[in-house]
């Protein structure tokens, strides 16, 4: 019977590389395995009465309402060009050095990653403002493509993520599964907040080595990333500086008041997200961008990425449940805990089998299909939840920024002039995603790095 929860993984992977919708894939599939399991005389259809609870759970989750508004606050900053504000202005700070155009998207890039948390946005936003300036500042358009890329997929470890959000549910309804499996009746609670405390150390950490990598690049290799000429440089007057302080602080108190209210215990994930959702709209008026057609737009959009996530969840609530009944949580569980070497080495493997699977599913299909099923049996083995969770985020963005499968790459080549060769970003993101692997082996040697943040804060 286990091996056929073996078949029903591999179908479902089968047929969502044949491009047909991850929700329904996930439902239909999972439903006509359990019909062919009843038939057998394999499976228990009572797994199926779970199912009306399993989607009221999904409707009266509080924790994933924050969805759709922090999805709302990306989709109007995006449409209130503040990206491109804040380029020019960064453009102007670092014009002087060499490098400095390609270090300004790298905060940029940050920045506009805390503020919307989605990654095809960010890319596809600054390969089409930061990509053309780079070219025809000399930039190597290998170093453009992939500075570009990268910046663009701090969106999944730099908070308030997307990813971080669909996460933080899963791993906390994976945490009281897995201490009710180890007879502990009043579990521990890990909540989006915590992750998002425990990604803020990493994703700094993540920038600073980006920029380092520049800096020397810059000096290695002073004709990859000239610097301008005299005449492109803006004029550093009071005035300039008083136009990079309206530019930037708006955005900047917006990210503070989300991501402080939620550090400083004041506001739940939901209640900040609703707070970065009313920011961005002031932002928008304050930019002047807000029309009645930039909303239209924005809550399209919003409505789009919503229900297809929630579709998805739902169609994982399916899955999930004829998993168990055919005995393929209990298959995982024999093999992970059987593995020579123990804990180290199954979460080694998981984060393999993650960054391969990442190739070819999105971060929410990895969500909601891979982590249930991972997550309770890694808790049981003692890993900490909030190292877990960040350790995944940033092990899916190295996968989406690898060649010749991710999606970041995807993102770019799709907006980029047919002048820059396919070679040129898959070497330009080569060395990010070095420090990508570089920065997973820190945080496996050093999970302080992850959970040091929350003790303090906790602790004061």
């Amino acid at each position: 019977m286990e091996w056929l929860a073996l078949l029903l993984f591999l179908a479902v992977f089968v047929f969502l590389l044949s491009g047909y919708p991850v929700a329904f894939v996930l439902a239909g599939v999972s439903l006509l395995f359990a019909g062919i399991g009843v038939a057998a005389g394999v499976f228990d259809s009572a797994f199926m009465n779970a199912i009306p609870n399993r989607l009221f759970g999904i409707m009266m989750n509080q924790t994933l309402i924050a969805v759709p508004l922090f999805v709302f606050m990306g989709a109007m900053l995006e449409r209130s060009k503040i990206a491109e504000n804040l380029l020019d202005m960064m453009a102007g700070l670092f014009g002087p050095l060499r490098g400095g155009l390609g270090i300004s998207v790298v905060l940029v890039g940050a920045l506009l990653a805390a503020s919307t948390g989605i990654v095809g946005a960010t890319v596809v936003t600054m390969g089409l403002l930061s990509l053309p300036s780079m070219l025809r500042r000399g930039y190597s358009p290998a170093v453009a493509c992939g500075t570009i890329c990268a910046s663009g997929t701090l969106g999944q470890i730099i908070p308030p993520s997307i990813v971080l959000v669909l996460l933080g549910d899963v791993l906390s309804s994976a945490y009281q599964q897995a201490q009710l499996d180890m007879g502990i009746f009043s579990p521990k609670a890990v909540s989006v907040g915590d992750l998002f405390i425990g990604a803020i150390i990493p994703g700094i950490l993540l920038v600073v080595l980006y920029i380092t990598y520049l800096i020397v690049l810059a000096m290695l290799k002073p004709d990859a990333m000239p610097a301008p000429a005299v005449h492109q440089r803006p004029t550093l007057n009071t005035a300039f500086f008083i136009k990079v302080i309206n530019v930037m602080i708006p955005p900047l108190l917006l990210v503070i008041a989300v991501l402080g209210s939620i550090i400083a215990g004041l506001a739940t994930p939901t209640e900040a997200a609703s707070v970065g959702a009313v920011g961005a709209l002031l932002l928008a008026l304050l930019y002047r961008r807000l029309s009645l057609t930039v909303l239209q737009e924005v809550m399209q959009s919003t409505v789009r990425i919503s229900s297809m996530v929630f579709m998805i969840l739902i169609g994982a609530a399916f899955f999930s449940l004829v998993f168990r009944g055919f005995g393929g949580d209990e298959m995982v569980h024999r093999f992970l805990t059987q593995l020579p070497g123990g804990t180290a080495a199954a979460v080694l493997l998981v984060m393999v089998v993650l960054f391969l699977l990442g190739f070819v599913l999105d971060f929410i299909e990895i969500t909601f299909i891979v982590v249930p099923i991972v997550g309770p049996i890694l808790l049981a083995m003692g890993v900490d939840p909030v190292w877990l969770g960040i350790m995944i985020a940033i092990n899916l963005q190295t996968s989406f920024l690898t060649p010749p499968f991710g999606f970041a790459l995807f993102y770019l080549r799709g907006v980029a002039s047919r002048e820059i060769s396919t070679l040129a970003i898959y070497r330009g993101v080569t060395p990010f995603i070095l420090i990508q692997m570089m920065m997973l082996g820190l945080l496996f040697l050093w999970p302080e790095l992850v959970t040091g943040l929350s003790k303090w804060i906790y602790a004061n």
